[in-house]
């Protein structure tokens, strides 16, 4: 077990009516100018607008929004969102929805105060000297960020991330209601997703981490238990509040406690969404049933655990390599129950752009911890995911 320093200050409310704290929440925050980003209009129906209405009004916070936001949002709004709020003076901003707001949201926080271009820290990593305050309201589960250090952005066919612990959001309601709503889709790719990022952090090299072992496989276990309800009864509130707290905790840091997490198939789905607009979580699918090949032949220790302690493989009947290959299959079958296309030619992808796209995600050297890849190994997976 690797040293680690954990810290997250993320204040959560969770469960139902949790939206009522807001103004409480605005006012420990000492909110003047406040900017509201959102997506369409869902925030109207689920009634959450007019609960932010009433409490800025009350505290006689200065209110200006912007409803444009898309799924993997593009800088291109976060400059216009930057420069609205510039002219606002707007000392702090609220995100209502899931990942792509809540991300929006966070490179505004870090562009507003900034005199430059709010691009400079994704391409450039450089540090922000102020970042103002986020607040969230979740109505989904999936990518984590309403309790995460980080926020993913594209540009053109960019797509890159920025960490820092001053954009963890001051706070997050989560009332599990607003996400029954969802479309089906939605619902299960945010369920991918979730996975996804529990798979990252089981996947390190580190072999002495029991404590964290026990703690993401006790949560691939609960995911998989819940989503099998949800498949049953999408309006299984229980479920999906298990759900949604899954997806805070699979991303909020805690379990990379005492070890190194992998990372290495989030940069390849980056390059594909950035390249085909396909949507994250579904994207994650592939590209998983496809690493874990791939890793079942250079290296299945991990993978072969997960599947004995997971998905009961007998390591007296299967070797290694062969348990790591079950795990594989296991992802393919647990994806496709979802309804998710698990390859690259169900998704419409053909081969011409892997190389491309191999050398951008290995633009600043091998990625992935588990077992560093280069552009020739990423371009072995993403053949393994035709």
């Amino acid at each position: 077990m690797i040293g680690f320093e954990y810290y997250n200050p993320a204040k959560i409310v969770f469960g139902e009516d949790s939206e009522k704290s807001l103004k409480k929440l605005l006012k420990q925050n000492g909110v003047r100018r406040l900017l509201l980003v959102y997506s369409g209009d869902f925030i109207k129906t689920l009634g959450i607008y007019e609960v932010i209405q009433a409490a800025v009004k009350e505290l006689g916070i200065e209110l200006s929004e912007n409803g444009e936001v898309v799924p993997n949002p593009d800088i291109d709004l976060v400059r216009r969102l930057v420069a609205q709020g510039k002219e606002k003076n707007v000392d702090f901003v609220l995100a209502v929805g899931g990942g792509s707001s809540i991300d929006t949201a966070k490179a505004v926080a870090i562009g507003i105060p900034y005199d430059g271009d709010v691009w400079d820290f994704f391409e450039k990593g450089i540090s922000p000297e102020k970042v103002l305050g986020v607040g969230v309201i979740a109505t989904t589960a999936s990518s984590g960020s309403e309790t995460s250090n980080a926020a993913i952005l594209s540009s053109g066919e960019w797509k890159l991330g920025f960490e820092d612990d001053r954009i963890i959001p001051k706070f997050a309601i989560m009332n599990p209601r607003f996400t029954a709503g969802l479309p089906i889709y939605q619902t299960v790719v945010g369920i991918a997703d979730v996975y996804a990022h529990l798979l990252e952090r089981y996947f390190s090299d580190e072999k002495n981490s029991d404590t964290t072992d026990y703690l993401i496989e006790g949560a691939i276990k609960a995911l998989l238990l819940n989503a099998d309800r949800i498949l049953k009864d999408p309006k299984d509130l229980n479920a999906r509040a298990e759900i949604q707290w899954l997806a805070s905790v699979a991303h909020n840091n805690f379990l990379d406690a005492g070890r190194r997490a992998d990372w290495g198939s989030h940069r390849i789905e980056h390059e594909l969404s950035a390249q085909y607009n396909i949507t994250h979580g579904e994207g994650m699918a592939v590209v998983f049933t496809a690493w874990t090949k791939y890793m079942a032949e250079k290296k299945p220790w991990r993978l072969a655990l997960l599947a004995s302690r997971v998905y009961g493989a007998d390591s007296y009947d299967l070797s290694e390599k062969e348990r790591a290959y079950k795990l594989s299959e296991e992802l393919k079958r647990f994806f496709e129950k979802l309804g998710l296309k698990t390859s690259l030619t169900a998704l419409g992808i053909d081969d011409k752009d892997f190389e491309l796209m191999a050398k951008r995600a290995t633009r600043n050297g091998k990625v992935g911890h588990y077992e560093p890849l280069d552009a020739e190994s990423i371009v072995e997976i993403l053949k393994l995911a035709v």
